[in-house]
């Protein structure tokens, strides 16, 4: 009798709870050579930091091969603009929905009232420059698509790539050949995914087990209501939003939508980066979830760049928590215009850890609050980041799921099976 086969989903779980468990006992360990030099920034930096790499390795090419791909094999222009719009429309109504559950939550569980402000360690907030909206429309067009490939400007890359895939979508037979070569390519890169994607479980152990063995859970008691909160908003914003919107939409069971996508969650829990996600998600749609290549290809590095649900439920609550512990009134107009703020400030905010507290800067300047309030969310912004990017890769997937049902480019017998 053969032994079953362990899932690659079962065994990134056991490598996740494995990784927290042991930080945590790591932590209780004594400061010394042993926690911190072989364990903490020897051993769990080693498979942590080398996982995170080969994935990160994989990112810019896949994103620039699929979307050419994308765009290229979609043949009608007017398809690529009609699929344009639906996608930047539902993640832009998505990202408002997740700002007004995170209000709603914010005003009702008030995670700032009632707080010793001595028990928090305050971090200095590194605050960014306020980066005007015409400034990131423009500067998304890349001035060398070269120089934008180094240094990983996904805005620029997408840019690029899409009218590269729409040039040789109207060259027609003329690219035949270089059509071929770039499907050659992205199966390239599937693969080299698929060979990284066997050692996340290991990869994913060293990460967690890095983040709880720093972080410990003592920092977290004086911060565990806001911590709780923006969790909470998480959890509704997936099951309640993107749950009844790939029911309502694709009649797909939203649990065994999850537990397929669920190997690509672990990835975004553990890194804290949309972007790292970028090559799992994709091969999770096309393989596991029965979506078309050329639409997974143009929707999920477009999400990983412009949809951040979780990043908006983070800045909405987060917006509560500092005007509560400052002891400001927010006012139905502040609150709408953090609703507008934030659902904006998510196109600009760059798919990798962090990004979303150096974003609550343009928010809170937008209603006036005091930007030393990020400081004091700066310490515990990793656990709350982790949880944020499951949410922004997810909407990704979902968003994907619907666009490819509407087109008539989801196979329902894989998303079923």
């Amino acid at each position: 009798m053969s032994k079953k086969k362990i899932s690659l989903t079962s065994k990134v779980l056991i490598g996740l709870l494995l990784g927290l468990i042991t930080g945590i006992i790591v932590f209780q360990l004594p400061n010394g050579v042993v926690k911190d030099k072989i364990l903490i920034d020897g051993v769990f930096q080693l498979v942590g930091q080398m996982f995170l790499r080969a994935i990160m390795m994989l990112v810019v090419p896949l994103v620039f091969v699929s979307l050419v791909n994308g765009a290229a094999s979609m043949g009608d222009v007017k398809k690529l603009g009609r699929v344009g719009v639906k996608t930047v429309g539902f993640y832009l109504t998505t990202t408002a929905l997740a700002v007004i559950i995170a209000l709603i939550l914010g005003f009702f569980l008030k995670p700032g009232v009632g707080l010793d402000m001595s028990a928090i360690e305050t971090v200095d907030p590194i605050i960014n420059e306020k980066v005007p909206l015409i400034q990131i429309l423009y500067e998304m067009v890349p001035r060398n698509p070269i120089a934008a490939m180094a240094e990983g400007n996904m805005l620029q890359i997408i840019v690029f790539a899409i009218l590269t895939g729409v040039g040789l979508s109207l060259l027609g037979k003329k690219a035949e050949l270089l059509i071929k070569l770039f499907d050659n390519l992205n199966d390239l890169i599937m693969k080299l995914v698929e060979i990284v994607m066997k050692f996340a479980p290991i990869g994913v152990f060293g990460l967690i087990a890095r983040t709880f063995a720093t972080v410990g859970y003592t920092g977290l008691l004086p911060l565990i209501k806001y911590i709780l909160t923006v969790y909470l908003g998480l959890i509704i914003h997936m099951f309640f939003i993107y749950g009844g919107l790939l029911k309502g939409l694709t009649n797909l069971s939203p649990m065994k939508f999850y537990k397929k996508f669920f190997p690509a969650m672990s990835v975004a829990f553990s890194t804290a980066s949309s972007n790292a996600t970028v090559p799992v998600s994709l091969e999770i749609a096309e393989k596991e979830l029965g979506i078309s290549k050329n639409i997974a290809s143009f929707t999920i590095p477009l999400g990983a760049t412009i949809n951040m649900d979780g990043t908006a439920i983070m800045q909405g609550i987060a917006v509560f928590f500092i005007a509560q512990v400052y002891g400001y009134e927010l006012t139905t107009g502040m609150m709408l215009t953090v609703i507008l703020t934030a659902t904006l400030a998510s196109i600009g905010t760059a798919g990798v850890p962090g990004a979303g507290t150096i974003m609550l800067s343009m928010v809170l300047q937008s209603i006036g609050l005091p930007l030393e309030g990020i400081g004091l969310i700066m310490g515990i912004d990793r656990l709350v980041d982790m949880g944020r990017t499951v949410t922004n890769i997810t909407g990704d997937a979902v968003c994907t799921a619907v666009i490819a049902k509407q087109e008539g480019e989801l196979n329902m017998e894989v998303a079923n099976s």
